[in-house]
Parts: C-alpha cells; structure tokens; sequence
C-alpha cells in the first residue's frame, strides 16, 4: 500500500496525466481532493487509482456547475481490477463517493463478457476484461462519461425461497452516455444487482398478475455472479444494488468509467512496446495486465458491421416454449 507521500506524488502525476488528455476540462477548476479521501487514493485492494479518481471528479463537479446534477455524491468504475481477491472474495473495483458526508465505498462490480465470433473474438476472462467496446450488440464494457438516469423494474419469473414461489423482481438503472457513450441507451448499457433466473419450466399459476392467457408464469432458479461478468451492463451484489439504487433514485448523478477507448490504446502500445504502462504516465491494473499482456479497443465503426453480418447470418428459430412443470 502506498505511503501518504507517495500517494500524493502519484496523485499529481496522474493528474498531469489527465490535463494532457483533457486541455478544456483542466482548464476548469475543481475543488482540492479533501484530506480525510487522501487516504483511499491508490492502487491496492479497496482503493482508487487516482486518474480514476481524477476524471470521476472533474465530471462530477463539471455537471453539478452545469446545473444537471444537484446529488451529494458520484461514482466511478475502474474496469481494469480483477474479478476476485487473492482469497477468492469478490474484489472492489466500483465506488460510491459522497466528498460533503465522508463516504467511500468500494465494491465489486461486474463487466462486459464480449463474444466469440467467426470474424472477431473479443470475448472476456473471468479474472480480467481485455476487450472493450462501444458497438451495439457486443456485450462488452465502454469507459467514459456518463450520467444516471430513470430506472425500470420489471418481473422475470417465479422462484422457490423458504419453501414458498416467491416473483423475482429486478430493476435497471438506465445510463445516459456522451461521447464515445452516447450511445447507452441504444446498447440498453445501466447498472442492475448481478442476479439472473435461469428458468426451467412453465407453472401453473393463473392468480399471478404476470399469468400469461393460459395461466403459466415462468419458473426456475435464481443465479448469483456477483463480481463476474455481464452482457455490458454495471452489475452489483444485491446489497449494494440497492444502496446505488436509494442514492440515485430520483436524484441523478455522475459516474465515470475507466478505460476509455484512448486509454486502452495507449496501453495496448506501450505493453507491445515492452514498456510498463507506468512508465510513461498511464495506468492499469498490474495484475490483470500481466494476465491479458495487452487490451484492445473494438472501436464501434470496426466491429458494428461484423455483428450486424453475424446476426444476419443466424437462422430463423421458433421462440422457445419451456415445458411445464412438474
């Protein structure tokens, strides 16, 4: 773990680092990093990297100035961390930051899981995201700048919990993106608790409001990948999802991802290079760089047209019926 002093040298690097990136944004002012956050700045386990930290704040008070966001707090990601800890517990790579009440927390969250086709394979590890991309269709993660916006609970189907058929609820927290982002909606890009119901079977249950004209509801088994991975979307445990979810709702605010698409490529060439991505002023996860070797940035006008051929390609298949249940 880095000492206070080299946390702050570090700091200041990476800054300079992020006004060379961002002449117009370095240009504006934002507040000094309060001292009681100094301590979370870094690279170890539950901390922030501080270019992380850097671009998630000038956005945060960026959009506040700019009258869009009144919330206290903001978030950020850094997609670049590995899924798990050293003893197997989930790692914490997204954070919630509330600079006026003192609140740090970081917590795991998932990432985009690609796909393996005949003309590109960008599909993801467990451990480390390699792939990135703002394509729609390509179920991978895409750094940058984004704001939260309205949410969207929907039913997905009947489970067994404490011996009762319990309806299984989620509910999605849509993005709103700009730049290489601005494109979130049409990629259906939000954040949600990382639960899914695999179904299994169709029940019997014509009193369920969500009883479909025959009177069978969807039932199967409820999946938990906290901390893997996902189709795009910001994933989290249960627990936190619902604390994002109380802190955003009806109050929006920021959240900034890293990598963008400038960083990946960056890195990519400095680690082709040989070059360690510190040495020349960038940053990524130690761990998962040795892992990967080198990311790779799908940039949407390459890898758009090779999904839409890949679907076009696809035979047409009859919409599955699950069977009854027993």
């Amino acid at each position: 773990m880095l000492s206070k002093l080299s946390r702050l040298s570090v700091f200041a690097l990476m800054s300079a680092v992020v006004m060379a990136f961002h002449p117009a944004k370095a240009a504006t002012q934002t507040p000094a990093v309060p001292a009681w956050l100094e301590k979370h700045i870094g690279t170890g386990e539950g901390q922030i990297a501080p270019v992380v930290l850097e671009r998630a704040r000038a956005l945060y008070y960026e959009k506040r100035r700019n009258g869009d966001i009144k919330n206290a707090c903001y978030l950020a990601m850094d997609a670049t961390r590995p899924s798990t800890r050293s003893n197997g517990a989930p790692s914490g790579r997204f954070y919630y930051i509330c600079e006026s009440s003192r609140v740090f927390r970081a917590v795991s969250s998932g990432y985009g899981n690609g796909r393996k086709l005949q003309k590109a394979k960008f599909s993801n590890g467990r451990q480390c995201a390699q792939h990135f991309s703002n394509a729609e269709g390509s179920k991978l993660t895409m750094g940058g700048a984004y704001l939260t916006a309205e949410s969207r609970t929907s039913f997905k189907g009947y489970y067994t919990e404490a011996g009762r058929k319990t309806p299984f609820y989620r509910t999605f927290l849509l993005f709103d993106g700009e730049g290489e982002t601005n494109n979130a909606r049409e990629r259906a890009i939000g954040g949600h608790e990382a639960v899914f119901l695999r179904w299994q079977c169709r029940m019997k249950k014509p009193e369920s409001p969500h009883a479909d004209k025959e009177g069978f509801v969807p039932y199967g088994r409820l999946v938990n990948y906290t901390g893997g991975r996902s189709n795009g979307c910001t994933t989290w445990s249960p627990e936190e999802s619902r604390a994002v979810l109380a802190l955003v709702e009806g109050n929006p605010t920021s959240l900034y991802i890293y990598p963008e698409g400038r960083d990946i490529k960056a890195v990519a060439k400095s680690a082709r290079g040989g070059r360690l991505p510190s040495s020349s002023g960038l940053y990524w996860n130690a761990s998962c760089l040795q892992e990967i070797g080198a990311p790779k940035f799908w940039p949407k006008r390459k890898l758009q047209p090779i999904i839409n051929e890949w679907r076009r390609s696809l035979p047409k298949q009859p919409p599955i019926e699950l069977p009854i249940c027993d």
